[in-house]
């Protein structure tokens, strides 16, 4: 078991930045590939990125690149995700994820955190 917890969420003006984290406990965080996704009002989950095990590998979707950074520390069993340039449609519950293996869908995901809220005046 994987146990995962999003922080950093909050209210910010459009333009503006925020850095979610996303503490792991549990089984050896080092070895799994981590995802952030999110979820607005009204709409499905959508994949915002993904990181590999080593850091070494990363995706994200066409909405965040440029914008957005994974990154992830494994001696602090820790994910980031820092949001830059942030737009109102940004707004939404985000979510991380773990899983064996670095992967784009949601339903490939075994462990989930709580999420946290990132809303994004205009």
């Amino acid at each position: 078991q994987v146990q995962l917890v999003e922080s950093g969420g909050g209210l910010v003006q459009a333009g503006g930045s925020l850095r979610l984290s996303c503490a792991a406990s549990g089984r050896t965080f080092s070895t799994y590939a981590m995802g952030w996704f999110r979820q607005a009002p009204g709409k499905e989950r959508e994949f915002v990125a993904a990181i590999g095990w080593s850091g070494g590998n990363a995706y994200y979707a066409d909405s965040v690149k440029g914008r957005f950074t994974i990154s992830r520390d494994n001696a602090k069993n820790t994910g980031y995700l820092q949001m830059n340039s942030l737009k109102p449609e940004d707004t939404a519950v985000y979510y991380c994820a773990a899983r064996l293996g670095i992967a784009r869908m949601d339903n490939l995901y075994n462990y989930w955190g709580q999420g946290t809220q990132v809303t994004v005046s205009s």
